[in-house]
Protein backbone atom coordinates (compact mmCIF):
# COMPACT_ATOMS: atom_id res chain seq x y z
CA UNK A 1 0.00 0.00 0.00
CA UNK A 2 0.98 2.87 -0.67
CA UNK A 3 1.97 5.93 2.55
CA UNK A 4 -1.18 7.97 0.85
CA UNK A 5 -3.48 5.16 0.65
CA UNK A 6 -2.38 3.98 4.09
CA UNK A 7 -3.22 7.43 5.53
CA UNK A 8 -6.67 7.33 3.57
CA UNK A 9 -7.38 4.05 5.63
CA UNK A 10 -6.31 5.63 8.49
CA UNK A 11 -8.32 8.42 8.42
CA UNK A 12 -12.01 6.15 7.45
CA UNK A 13 -11.14 3.63 10.15
CA UNK A 14 -10.79 7.16 12.92
CA UNK A 15 -13.60 8.96 11.23
CA UNK A 16 -15.82 6.05 11.36
CA UNK A 17 -15.06 5.16 14.59
CA UNK A 18 -15.16 8.74 16.01
CA UNK A 19 -18.75 8.81 14.41
CA UNK A 20 -20.01 5.26 16.33
CA UNK A 21 -18.92 5.85 19.50
CA UNK A 22 -19.95 9.17 19.28
CA UNK A 23 -23.81 8.21 18.38
CA UNK A 24 -23.49 5.83 21.15
CA UNK A 25 -22.32 8.31 23.61
CA UNK A 26 -25.03 10.41 22.29
CA UNK A 27 -27.79 8.46 22.66
CA UNK A 28 -26.59 7.65 26.49
CA UNK A 29 -26.47 11.52 27.08
CA UNK A 30 -28.51 12.80 29.59
CA UNK A 31 -30.21 15.32 26.79
CA UNK A 32 -33.18 16.13 29.75
CA UNK A 33 -30.59 18.28 31.77
CA UNK A 34 -28.47 19.41 28.94
CA UNK A 35 -27.80 18.83 25.42
CA UNK A 36 -24.49 17.74 24.09
CA UNK A 37 -22.71 20.44 22.66
CA UNK A 38 -23.75 22.58 25.78
CA UNK A 39 -21.94 20.10 28.02
CA UNK A 40 -18.97 20.59 25.80
CA UNK A 41 -18.71 24.53 26.79
CA UNK A 42 -19.09 23.35 30.68
CA UNK A 43 -16.62 20.92 30.23
CA UNK A 44 -14.33 23.10 28.27
CA UNK A 45 -14.86 25.73 30.89
CA UNK A 46 -14.40 23.33 33.70
CA UNK A 47 -10.78 22.09 32.86
CA UNK A 48 -9.69 26.21 32.71
CA UNK A 49 -8.06 28.21 35.10
CA UNK A 50 -10.66 29.95 37.05
CA UNK A 51 -13.22 28.12 35.10
CA UNK A 52 -13.29 30.90 32.65
CA UNK A 53 -11.85 31.70 29.23
CA UNK A 54 -12.53 34.11 26.60
CA UNK A 55 -14.78 33.52 24.04
CA UNK A 56 -12.35 33.31 21.61
CA UNK A 57 -10.32 31.43 23.46
CA UNK A 58 -13.34 29.17 23.93
CA UNK A 59 -14.47 28.69 20.28
CA UNK A 60 -11.41 26.82 19.04
CA UNK A 61 -12.13 24.40 21.31
CA UNK A 62 -15.70 23.69 20.21
CA UNK A 63 -17.46 22.57 16.92
CA UNK A 64 -19.47 25.83 16.64
CA UNK A 65 -19.33 28.44 14.20
CA UNK A 66 -18.71 31.65 16.58
CA UNK A 67 -21.80 33.20 16.45
CA UNK A 68 -23.63 29.63 17.45
CA UNK A 69 -21.04 29.78 20.10
CA UNK A 70 -22.22 33.62 21.01
CA UNK A 71 -26.27 32.10 21.13
CA UNK A 72 -25.28 29.57 23.02
CA UNK A 73 -23.30 31.17 25.88
CA UNK A 74 -26.57 33.61 25.61
CA UNK A 75 -28.73 30.51 26.87
CA UNK A 76 -26.34 28.62 29.09
CA UNK A 77 -26.47 32.51 30.63
CA UNK A 78 -29.89 32.75 30.70
CA UNK A 79 -30.46 29.62 32.75
CA UNK A 80 -27.84 30.63 35.35
CA UNK A 81 -25.00 28.00 34.32
CA UNK A 82 -22.10 30.87 32.73
CA UNK A 83 -21.99 34.43 33.10
CA UNK A 84 -20.70 36.82 30.63
CA UNK A 85 -18.18 39.73 31.95
CA UNK A 86 -16.20 42.14 30.26
CA UNK A 87 -12.34 41.50 29.48
CA UNK A 88 -10.21 43.58 31.85
CA UNK A 89 -7.41 43.48 29.09
CA UNK A 90 -9.23 44.08 25.97
CA UNK A 91 -12.40 46.10 26.23
CA UNK A 92 -13.70 43.97 23.00
CA UNK A 93 -13.45 40.65 24.82
CA UNK A 94 -15.63 38.70 26.50
CA UNK A 95 -14.71 36.12 29.40
CA UNK A 96 -17.33 33.19 29.94
CA UNK A 97 -16.68 32.37 33.56
CA UNK A 98 -18.80 28.93 34.97
CA UNK A 99 -21.13 29.47 37.80
CA UNK A 100 -21.14 27.47 40.81
CA UNK A 101 -24.82 26.37 39.47
CA UNK A 102 -23.34 25.09 36.17
CA UNK A 103 -20.37 23.35 37.45
CA UNK A 104 -22.78 21.02 40.23
CA UNK A 105 -24.83 20.73 36.48
CA UNK A 106 -21.29 19.90 34.84
CA UNK A 107 -20.41 17.36 37.42
CA UNK A 108 -23.83 15.60 37.92
CA UNK A 109 -23.76 14.94 34.12
CA UNK A 110 -20.54 14.66 34.08
CA UNK A 111 -21.02 11.00 36.06
CA UNK A 112 -23.14 9.13 33.64
CA UNK A 113 -21.22 10.67 30.63
CA UNK A 114 -17.80 8.99 32.53
CA UNK A 115 -19.44 5.87 32.99
CA UNK A 116 -20.86 6.05 29.11
CA UNK A 117 -17.66 6.77 27.85
CA UNK A 118 -15.75 3.86 30.30
CA UNK A 119 -17.77 0.82 28.51
CA UNK A 120 -17.52 2.19 25.06
CA UNK A 121 -14.31 2.50 25.06
CA UNK A 122 -12.52 2.12 27.98
CA UNK A 123 -14.09 -1.71 27.72
CA UNK A 124 -13.03 -1.68 24.01
CA UNK A 125 -8.97 -1.04 25.11
CA UNK A 126 -6.46 -2.22 27.07
CA UNK A 127 -4.81 0.63 29.06
CA UNK A 128 -1.63 0.48 27.43
CA UNK A 129 -3.54 1.27 24.23
CA UNK A 130 -5.16 3.93 25.69
CA UNK A 131 -2.40 5.61 26.18
CA UNK A 132 -1.50 5.16 22.59
CA UNK A 133 -4.56 6.13 21.20
CA UNK A 134 -4.53 9.46 23.46
CA UNK A 135 -0.88 10.04 22.07
CA UNK A 136 -1.53 9.51 18.60
CA UNK A 137 -4.61 11.67 18.51
CA UNK A 138 -2.77 14.03 20.47
CA UNK A 139 -0.11 14.18 17.84
CA UNK A 140 -2.66 14.55 15.25
CA UNK A 141 -4.40 17.24 17.00
CA UNK A 142 -1.07 19.98 17.55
Amino acid sequence: MTEKALAVDAWEALFRAQVSVLRQLTAEFPTNEISFTEYDVLFNLSRADGRRLRIRDLIPHLLLSQPSVSRLIDRLAQRGLVEKLPDATDARGTIVALTPAGYELFKRVAVNHVESISRRVGGRLSPDELAELTALCRRLRD
